[in-house]
Formats: structure tokens, C-alpha cells, sequence
């Protein structure tokens, strides 16, 4: 049997904002509850119904996918402000153009990013790597208090670190400068969406 693992997470650790497609064996499903969505709901540029829309959409392009691609493939889809970033592995070219064309083709996507590398799929190593460095680049975005956390997505793959986020482009400079100051870092990927000047506070 097929596998596909589903994981939902946040910089917050407190709402969904990420999928992954790992084909091998059965369907997996970790949902943070909905206290601490709201909470990260509450913290996003994005309007609520954009943040569970892009959650939809991640779980739509996991039903359709994980029928079509061969178990040599692992593919993360990410969906922000339904621009969907594609990360990892595919067999080849033709498999790489069939994922692109199929979660495009997704009610309300507006556009794909398409990261896919073709070889054979990455290690669990390299997973564990990845999710390392992913920490490490959401922990130093703390400290300067440069921009809000809250406000960058952080993606990675083999290394590499891909951005996503509602953000001024100074907000995008100082997350970039930032994210390629960690060690281990390969390269930074900008998948920024650009605002002219940060929305002011919401009122409490």
C-alpha cells in the first residue's frame, strides 16, 4: 500500500501551513486543534479563511497525487496565500511537469512554485537534517525582533531554505540575511508575496 504522510505545523507549532507527499505504505494525519489554530489565525497577514483555505488546498493536492506519483517520488506541497511551493524528488522530467499541472489546476491556486529536483528520493537523514535546520532558522528569527516570526513561513529541503510570507521587501531582506547566516544553510529561496508597508497592529 501506498503511503502519504501528512504533517500540519506553524511557526508557532499551533496551525496547519505544510504537506507532504511520501509514497510507500498508508495515510498519516497530525491536525493541530483548533485553540491553537485560532491562535496563529489571529497572528497571520493572511485572513482566516485564506489560512484554512491554503489548508485545503495542501490536502486536495495530496488526494490527487498520491494515486499518480511512483513510489520513487517525494514531494512537499506547501500553500500560502495559495501560491503552493513545490519541494523534493521525482524520477523524471515528465513526472516533475504532471505534479506541477495537476495541483495548478486546483480551485483557487494562483500560481506554482516549482522546487522538484529529479532523482531518487532523499534520505530520512536528510529529513531529520532538514527539519533541524528549519528550527534553527525560526529560532533566530526570534532574537533580532526584526520582523514577526509569525510572518515567514520556512520551507526546507536538502539544505536549502525556501521563505514564503506577506512581508515588506526590508522584512524579506532581514528574514534572507538571517536564514543565511545558519550554519548548514546551502541557499535561500525567496517565495515572498510583497506588501508596500507592514499593516499596522491589530487593535486589542
Amino acid at each position: 500500500m501506498k503511503k502519504t504522510n501528512l504533517s500540519t505545523g506553524s511557526l508557532a507549532l499551533a496551525a496547519v501551513v505544510g504537506a507532504a507527499v511520501l509514497l510507500g505504505g498508508c495515510i498519516e494525519a497530525a491536525l493541530v486543534g483548533g485553540a491553537a489554530t485560532g491562535a496563529y489565525i489571529g497572528n497571520d497577514r493572511r485572513p482566516a479563511e485564506v489560512v484554512l483555505g491554503d489548508e485545503r488546498v495542501e490536502l486536495t493536492a495530496i488526494n490527487r497525487l498520491r494515486q499518480r506519483l511512483s513510489e520513487k517520488a517525494h514531494v512537499n506541497i506547501t500553500s500560502y496565500n495559495y501560491t503552493i511551493l513545490l519541494t523534493g524528488e521525482v524520477s523524471d522530467a515528465k513526472a516533475k511537469e504532471d505534479v506541477e499541472k495537476t495541483v495548478a489546476q486546483i480551485e483557487r491556486v494562483k500560481g506554482v512554485v516549482n522546487e522538484l529536483q529529479i532523482g531518487a528520493p532523499s534520505s530520512m537523514q536528510s529529513h531529520g537534517n532538514d527539519t533541524f535546520l528549519t528550527g534553527r532558522v525560526k529560532a533566530a528569527f526570534v532574537g533580532p525582533q526584526k520582523f514577526s516570526p509569525l510572518n515567514v513561513k520556512v520551507v526546507t529541503e536538502a539544505g536549502v531554505v525556501y521563505l514564503l510570507g506577506l512581508v515588506t521587501r526590508k522584512e524579506a531582506d532581514d528574514a534572507t540575511e538571517i536564514a543565511r547566516g545558519i550554519g548548514g544553510v546551502r541557499k535561500v529561496v525567496r517565495v515572498f508575496e510583497y506588501l508596500p508597508a507592514a499593516p499596522a497592529p491589530a487593535a486589542k
